[in-house]
């Protein structure tokens, strides 16, 4: 069992019945940002290797922007080209600082009426202050969502009423999915390079280092709050840093932690974002490392072996 990960009553979880999930058998509670939600049900490494994954996300905070004007409006805001969305097609978009360091990281949809972002915890409240002081005169109304939760069927994202969350898991397995937990989720994103807030970012971190372009960055839409250095660092193709994955030497009986140093004949080059142990690649991390740092480098991170995964998973 990784460390980090308790076994918890349900019915006392944080004093009150919130993550009713944690109820099925062999839940075992995560910690950290995904308390609250399930790490695994007994075996992680089956859960990532199942076909339909059916993971409990609930603990993420969902925040709603109704009114006639709020495609165009967060199309101005965020990095994403929002004002033709069609309802019902889910994106990525990044809320970025004056200086093009990333904010926040919305995964949304419209659903005709309204757009639909969760976030990592904690930090609805920081996006939805941010929103409400750029309101200014148009038809928007940004606010929290109590009454939705994310529930992860086989990649795919789904926001459920929260009353019927474990009706929607339940409907989910019963339809052939089986239930995952979040340490296998993350050991997927690991392997499939995709980053996440405050896990691969840090405070200099800008779109260009970690692969968002692909998926959250719209490069030929108009302008929007650090747009300046994301095209200028594009223009240039010489972002400072670069996210990689690392193959790390299975003989040792620990991952590293995030934020560990990645090491380099003896200096610095990065640090690890998220480590887990993937069903085939075995233990992996994600690193932002200096851009020049040669992908045959001999690294070391916490004193564990380590080098750059030159394959695409």
């Amino acid at each position: 069992m990784i460390p980090g990960a308790a076994r918890v009553n349900p019915a006392t979880y944080c004093g009150r019945v919130e993550f009713p999930l944690l109820s099925r058998p062999g839940a075992v509670a995560g910690d950290g940002v995904d308390a609250g939600v399930a790490a695994h049900y007994g075996d992680p490494l089956r859960e990532q290797r199942a076909g339909l994954p059916v993971v409990d996300r609930s603990h993420r905070e969902v925040v709603r922007v109704g009114g006639e004007d709020r495609l165009s409006w967060l199309h101005s805001l965020t990095t994403q080209h929002l004002t033709a969305l069609p309802p019902g097609k889910w994106t990525e978009a990044l809320v970025l600082s004056p200086h093009g360091h990333v904010e926040h990281h919305l995964t949304l949809v419209d659903d005709g009426t309204a757009v639909l972002a969760h976030v990592e915890p904690g930090t609805a409240g920081a996006l939805l202050e941010f929103l409400d002081s750029m309101r200014f005169l148009l038809r928007v109304t940004p606010e929290r969502v109590a009454d939705l939760a994310v529930l992860t069927v086989g990649g795919a994202d789904r926001l459920v009423p929260r009353d019927r969350l474990v009706a929607s898991f339940d409907e989910a397995v019963a339809a052939g999915g089986t239930p995952a937990g979040t340490w296998a989720y993350e050991a997927l994103r690991v392997a499939a390079r995709r980053p996440r807030l405050g896990f691969e970012t840090d405070h200099r971190t800008i779109p260009n280092e970690l692969g968002w372009l692909e998926t959250a960055v719209h490069l030929d839409k108009g302008c929007y709050r650090g747009q300046e250095t994301v095209a200028r660092v594009h223009n240039l193709g010489r972002p400072p840093r670069r996210l990689v994955l690392l193959h790390l030497d299975g003989s040792v009986d620990r991952l590293p932690a995030h934020g560990d140093a990645v090491e380099w004949e003896g200096a610095a080059v990065g640090f690890v974002g998220t480590a887990a142990r993937h069903h085939e690649l075995g233990p992996i991390a994600t690193a932002l490392v200096k851009r020049n740092t040669p992908d045959d480098a001999p690294l070391t991170v916490a004193g564990i072996a380590a080098a750059v995964a030159l394959e695409t998973v």
